[in-house]
């Protein structure tokens, strides 16, 4: 049983959570000037449309690189119905807040996609959505086999569920908060290597997430946890990413594939090793 919580214990010291809360603008870290307890649109904005049948609206995080490296890996396939623009998205001057994006999502978060394919066009919010629905819309990257393709849903809504805790958890308080609290970063830190041990342990004896098939599944987790052992968050040595040896081949294997490096470019402005392109709206632009 845990102790009696001592007020002066806390961060800050003596404070207490109040009856009703209510935000505090200046606690916010690095995203305090557009997170806000309510929803909806902050101004008027039209989005743009480009000449493609798919219109994403996007940034280069790993949410918004897992639709953008299915959609290379589409064309690659030769699916030249997936030709899209990616129109990139500043979270950071709230154009997620333009009333053009909440009409698309109205959680307002990246990535949103719109399909001109279909009358009237078809609106998708949520990464796992999209990927789901492109995947069935060219019958790729989702097994048709009953045990595979539960496997990779499985796979996909596990990456759905778990990977806040890694970014608005462990990411947020190791890399964002505006003060380092021991007690949160040593939470997440503990979250986020059990989820790095559920992938090493599982693709010791997987090739891929789904079995010995590439699926959405594997592109869904590769930017979360393929980004950790790339180093984001500057916590690779802190989370001691080189024990997790199974999960390091994966990795790699993922992001030697040539369609899997132009999907994570796009609507970026650094991107390493490779070029980054803010906006991708032919395949002539991520060409070298």
């Amino acid at each position: 049983m845990s102790k009696v919580n001592d007020p002066a214990d806390n961060v800050p010291a003596g404070y207490e959570p109040p009856a009703v809360w209510s935000q505090d603008g200046a606690n916010g870290g690095a995203f305090a000037s557009i997170n806000r307890p309510v929803s909806g649109s902050t101004h008027e904005a039209t989005l743009p449309v480009g000449r493609h049948p798919l219109q994403l609206y996007s940034l280069g995080t790993p949410n918004g690189q897992k639709v953008t490296i299915l959609l290379e890996e589409l064309l690659a396939a030769g699916h030249t119905g997936a030709e899209y623009d990616a129109w990139r998205i500043d979270i950071g001057a709230g154009q997620q807040f333009s009333s053009g994006f909440v009409a698309i999502n109205p959680n307002s978060k990246i990535p949103a996609l719109v399909d001109h394919s279909t009358s009237p066009p078809t609106a998708l919010f949520e990464s796992g959505s999209i990927l789901f629905y492109l995947a069935e819309k060219f019958g790729a990257f989702l097994p048709t086999e009953h045990y595979r393709r539960a496997a990779t849903i499985n796979w996909l809504m596990w990456q759905m569920g778990s990977a806040p805790f890694v970014g608005g958890g462990f990411g947020h308080f190791y890399a964002y908060a505006p003060i380092r609290i021991k007690y949160a970063i040593d939470r997440y830190a503990m979250e986020t290597k059990r989820q790095l041990h559920v992938l090493d342990t599982h693709l010791a004896s997987h090739e891929y997430l789904a079995g010995d098939t590439y699926t959405i599944a594997d592109m869904a987790v590769w930017p979360w946890y393929g980004g950790l052992v790339q180093g984001i968050y500057s916590a690779r040595t802190f989370l001691g990413v080189d024990d997790y040896r199974h999960l390091l081949r994966w990795e790699a294997q993922i992001g030697e594939r040539p369609a899997v490096r132009r999907g994570a470019r796009v609507n970026r402005t650094q991107a390493p090793p490779d070029r980054p392109v803010a906006e991708r709206h032919d395949a002539k632009d991520l060409d070298p």
